[in-house]
């Protein structure tokens, strides 16, 4: 009997010896609390089917975390540019075959609906921290331009599905890849400058109509209280009813009586708030900087250039997303559709985050003396 614990004990430490504990209990917790708060909005017909589906999700993300955590960082570096290349082929794709609310996003194929713009929460940053890596650093005029390159095409490529709240993320993850390489700030000045200058251009000859109310209603809410200013009136109103402990869970009056719209997907957060009020909403807000904190401390501590850039810019990726669902359900940003990540209910978006998160864990596996 010792002899087969010993074994067993033996096989496990084999099988987890890349994951980081850290990170994974920080993710354990954050999908666990997701569960919870989607069996709530779903109420009592669906929110059992909502969590086992979900759940199928993680299932198969946390595969995907473990499988690429063993991969070898120096055999991730030499598939990157087939990976990027890849990535790119859905993009083109679902622009002819596609499928969506406002535009064409999903590709349909059957046993499951794939976002290919998720595909590039992965595949933009590697590439970014493989094309840096070979450069110069700090990056020079020809290294930006290029990096510029890499970051436009399929950013150009998902906002003509259109999205754009995802492709403005897409592009940040990229970005972020050129500021930890050591991009002067006078540079983000510039592009800031040269963005806001171009912004009555974009609106008048790129934004779809939908997409301009989605901006009217974020400066002024109250125009069309009860027709585009309804989301994020009644967003607001669930996340200020909760007060500091909550309604308790299973008890938000918002997302019971169907007020919280999209309340499983981009306003899922919302009802966190009202159930679990300030307490949760710190707990969970916590939570995710952890998991960006221990990206960036492994990024850190990473022997190379490519292994340093991709666990810094998957971390801060990770990041943009909070702070950017978190700011939409509290009025303080526009509404863009952006999930909350691993509470949101969506599978693509939860097996592209867990496996980038992968990433960053064969990076600390890479050089596991450094590591405590």
């Amino acid at each position: 009997m010792k002899d087969i614990l010993y074994w067993l004990g033996y096989l496990g430490r084999r099988l987890t010896r890349t994951l980081d504990w850290p990170l994974c209990l920080a993710l354990a917790i954050l999908m666990a609390a997701g569960l919870m708060v989607l069996y709530s909005a779903g109420g009592a017909t669906s929110g059992k089917q909502l969590v086992m589906a979900q759940g199928a999700r993680f299932g198969v993300g946390l595969l995907a975390m473990w499988g690429i955590s063993r991969l070898s960082v120096i055999k991730l570096r030499a598939w990157t540019p087939a990976i990027y290349a890849i990535s790119l082929l859905p993009l083109l794709v679902v622009l002819l075959i596609g499928t969506g609310k406002h535009g064409r996003h999903w590709l349909d194929l059957k046993v499951f609906y794939l976002q290919p713009a998720e595909l590039l929460k992965i595949s933009l940053p590697m590439m970014m921290a493989w094309y840096l890596n070979q450069q110069s650093l700090p990056p020079r005029i020809k290294t930006v331009l290029v990096s510029g390159v890499l970051i436009a095409v399929p950013t150009a490529l998902i906002m003509l599905q259109p999205d754009f709240g995802t492709a403005m993320l897409i592009a940040a993850s990229g970005v972020f890849a050129l500021l930890l390489a050591g991009l002067p700030w006078w540079w983000v000045g510039v592009a800031v400058t040269s963005v806001a200058a171009t912004a009555p251009m974009a609106w008048f000859w790129f934004l779809k109509p939908y997409q301009k109310e989605r901006i009217l209603t974020f400066l002024d809410p109250e125009r069309e209280p009860l027709g585009a200013g309804w989301n994020i009136i009644q967003s607001k109103i669930a996340v200020g009813s909760g007060g500091l402990f909550g309604k308790g869970w299973g008890d938000g009056t918002q997302s019971h009586l169907n007020f919280i719209p999209e309340q499983t997907t981009d306003f899922v957060f919302a009802v966190l708030s009202e159930e679990f009020g300030w307490i949760g909403v710190v707990v969970v807000l916590s939570l995710y900087l952890f998991v960006v904190g221990r990206c960036l401390w492994i990024g850190m501590q990473a022997r190379d250039t490519y292994s340093r850039l991709l666990a810094g810019a998957s971390g801060l990726a990770f990041f943009v997303y909070v702070l950017v669902n978190g700011g939409m359900i509290s009025g303080l940003l526009p509404v863009v559709g952006v999930p909350m990540p691993l509470m949101s209910y969506g599978g693509t978006s939860a097996v592209s985050l867990l496996a980038g998160l992968g990433l960053v864990m064969a990076v600390k596996s890479y050089r596991p003396v450094h590591f405590s």
